[in-house]
């Protein structure tokens, strides 16, 4: 019961204390965001390489549910810009049907990592990763405008980065100037208006202003409407996707991708939303939320959904701090379809296109990338390596390159923080403000950080060094935090060794958690609890014992 409590509806949790006034202003900002959200939403459907209504249905049941059950009072959900590379691949690969089937195995992996609290793991993704593949995302997505933005006449557009830039060059002579105008008209509005009021949405303006252009002149371009016919104007039905053994090795590797880039952008846009309002999300609750929203976007035929950093930012700054504001945005982009959807038809593709331009832009965090780059050596390789492959080659292979070589880099600085010091006869011990002489007969190894497998040779290379065998051995481990299965083999040659040798071995400074590591494996039991002391001075006084006894 404790735990289908901590998941209950969100909705329910701002009402202690929930005022009018504070309804009229999460009402006013569902509006605003909703209004915000609806060209989005059309925009990263048809980027995505889907029919426009799909992102709509993402932005209506993925918003709905990312805002009633997810762990930000805050949050709003739907298609992002993020997603546009990794679903248009899917399409390209499996077609939509697959890409169905992707999403809601992704809802599946992200409510298992939930349960499994794997929220607060996510949140420590390497920061040189994220932009990197952040930043090789908005190359993709600007690139992949310039057909609609141009109004180039291209028959089908590669799926490959290199290969779009060549179709483009060798049909840049089919410039249409009336798109490119409106495009570029779309990008000067969202630019200027905002300073002129905040309180309409630029896109919204842009879009308003370039279809009646395009009416009122005739102007011969592109619209959503001669492209891919009417928006419904009703709600789909239903239907859970077949999933087969087949169909889920053909796409686990697709829904991991979604579901790890779902909770990386959900949990950061959440993390952003918390430094806005003073708030504190809990983060595995929100990863639950956005599964069961990939799923029900899947059912409905939609694409995977997260949380919206722009549009989540944009609630927080109209007013929104409940989530009655996420449900009533998605309820207004539900009346939109339902009332209004036909009129969305006439859009220019042109429009869209530059809208999208401008995502790129904020997407690519031009800054920060070369702050990244002009860093440690270290992050500038992660940033690098995950940006050229997210652009030249896959978006998946990005993030699991990228995670490799993270990995790495961090197991290479934990080596060089790991050290093992040979504390010679006669010399003091100033660590612990102990000025007792080391005895003869007796040598002191202290280890300083993580006894793990990427440090565990430096303290075999050390024993190998002892030139004559001491007759007791004390290791000193104060300042070892954490101790993983290559150093507890690594301890346990150690016993065998100085058993062999007759050698008496005292480890003195265990850290709790090492402690309990080394109680476990009985590897206490084998060094003996005589011979497990508190700290140097103990081990010394040991030593002494164990010496006299022997004489």
């Amino acid at each position: 019961m404790k735990t289908l409590k901590s998941y209950k509806l969100n909705l329910l949790e701002p009402f202690d204390g929930y005022t009018q006034a504070q309804f009229l202003r999460d009402l006013l900002a569902g509006l605003i965001v909703g209004v915000v959200a609806l060209p989005l939403a059309i925009a990263f459907a048809i980027a995505s390489g889907v029919s426009p209504e799909k992102g709509l249905y993402t932005a209506i049941i993925g918003g709905f549910i990312i805002s009633a059950f997810g762990g930000s009072r805050v949050q709003i959900g739907g298609p992002t810009g993020a997603f546009i590379v990794i679903v248009y691949g899917i399409v390209q690969e499996s077609g939509v049907s697959g890409l169905i089937i992707a999403t809601f195995i992704a809802g599946i992996l992200l409510i298992a990592m939930g349960v499994a609290k794997l929220g607060s793991v996510i949140k420590y993704i390497p920061h040189p990763l994220v932009v990197g593949f952040t930043t090789g995302i908005a190359v993709i997505i600007f690139s992949s405008q310039l057909k609609d933005f141009f109004g180039l006449q291209v028959a089908q557009v590669p799926a490959d980065f290199f290969g779009k830039w060549e179709a483009y060059y060798g049909s840049f002579h089919t410039i249409n100037p009336a798109a490119a105008a409106l495009a570029a008209g779309t990008i000067l509005i969202m630019l200027f208006f905002p300073r002129i009021t905040r309180a309409v949405p630029g896109s919204l303006v842009a879009i308003i202003v370039t279809t009646l252009a395009v009416q009122l002149l005739g102007l011969q371009v592109e619209t959503i409407g001669s492209r891919f016919g009417n928006i419904p104007s009703s709600f789909p039905t239903p239907s859970i996707p077949h999933i087969d053994w087949q169909t889920i090795k053909s796409t686990i590797q697709p829904a991991v991708a979604i579901a790890l880039l779902g909770g990386i952008e959900s949990l950061l846009s959440a993390v952003v939303a918390d430094g806005m309002t003073g708030g504190n999300h809990k983060s595995n609750k929100e990863l639950i939320a956005q599964g069961a929203a990939n799923m029900g976007s899947a059912l409905f035929g939609g694409i995977p959904a997260t949380g919206a950093i722009a549009r989540t930012a944009t609630n927080i700054k109209s007013g929104g701090r409940t989530p009655v504001a996420g449900i009533v945005h998605a309820i207004t982009l539900l009346v939109i379809m339902l009332v209004a959807g036909q009129w969305a038809t006439l859009i220019p593709m042109s429009c869209l296109a530059g809208i999208l331009v401008i995502v790129a832009y904020n997407m690519s965090e031009l800054d920060t990338f070369i702050n990244i780059a002009r860093g440690p050596r270290g992050d500038a390789a992660v940033l690098l390596a995950t940006f050229l492959l997210t652009v030249a080659f896959d978006l998946i292979i990005a993030i699991e390159v990228g995670m490799v070589l993270a990995t790495f880099l961090f197991m290479r600085s934990m080596i060089q923080i790991s050290d093992v010091n040979l504390l010679l006869k006669g010399r003091p011990d100033n660590s612990t403000g102990n000025n007792a002489e080391v005895p003869a007969g007796v040598e002191i190894f202290e280890l300083n950080g993580p006894l793990f497998f990427g440090a565990a040779y430096k303290f075999k290379d050390s024993i190998r060094l002892v030139e004559k065998k001491p007759k007791v051995l004390i290791v000193k481990m104060q300042k070892v935090p954490i101790i993983d299965a290559t150093g507890l083999q690594t301890i346990k040659d150690l016993v065998r060794t100085c058993a062999r040798d007759n050698i008496r071995l005292v480890v003195s400074g265990l850290q709790p958690p090492v402690y309990d590591t080394l109680k476990k494996s009985r590897l206490l039991f084998r060094i003996g609890k005589r011979y497990v002391v508190a700290d140097l001075s103990a081990a010394l006084a040991l030593s002494e014992q164990v010496l006299e006894e022997e004489m």
